[in-house]
């Protein structure tokens, strides 16, 4: 049997829709905790929408996981013209910290609702308490998370910025690595 790695030019299809949906699942938990502030505090919607956001932070960190399987299970097609190696550390230190992200955010987040007593919603399943009621601990956390959710803009911006440096500057397939588009 010969290896066929460097003929392969794309991920796995599980990799790539992965990728695109947790794309938009983190793009909606942004938009629910952004959007959450027109509605009085309190309120049904309100309340609603930051259940929505737990939940949907919560699915990230589990699809994570599942992509992490995966992604360790299957081979990784290499980048037409190979980069240098300044890019391909930078490119390992940026999805490490993207990993860090989408596995930290989560369950800072859970870590937030338990220590402050509250359950964790996840589509009509209470999630266990990961730590004890700790008002003074989950305070610290919130500031945590929220710090984390402003560094997560740069994060998500500056890999999408990335993708397109490299589709439209460097002319290589990085991008089409990670797409369904045939070619």
């Amino acid at each position: 049997m010969t290896d066929n790695s460097s003929q392969i030019t794309k991920f796995n299809p599980v990799i790539i829709a992965l990728h695109w949906l947790m794309l938009l699942l983190i793009v909606a938990v942004y938009v629910f905790m952004e959007f959450r502030g027109i509605f009085p505090k309190g309120s049904e919607p309100r309340e609603f929408m930051k259940a929505l956001h737990f939940m949907l932070g919560m699915s990230v960190f589990f699809l994570v996981l599942l992509r992490l399987v995966v992604r360790f299970s299957t081979k990784v097609p290499n980048i037409i013209p190979e980069p240098k190696p300044i890019e391909k550390l930078l490119a390992k230190i940026m999805h490490i910290a993207l990993y860090v992200f989408m596995i930290g955010m989560p369950l800072l987040g859970w870590l937030i609702l338990s220590a402050n007593g509250k359950t964790v919603p996840f589509f009509g399943v209470q999630l266990p308490a990961l730590i004890a009621e700790n008002k003074d601990l989950g305070k610290v956390l919130h500031e945590v998370h929220e710090i984390g959710g402003s560094l997560g803009y740069f994060l998500l911006g500056g890999h999408a910025l990335a993708a397109l440096f490299h589709h439209y500057v460097k002319k290589d397939n990085t991008l089409l690595r990670m797409s369904f588009l045939k070619k």
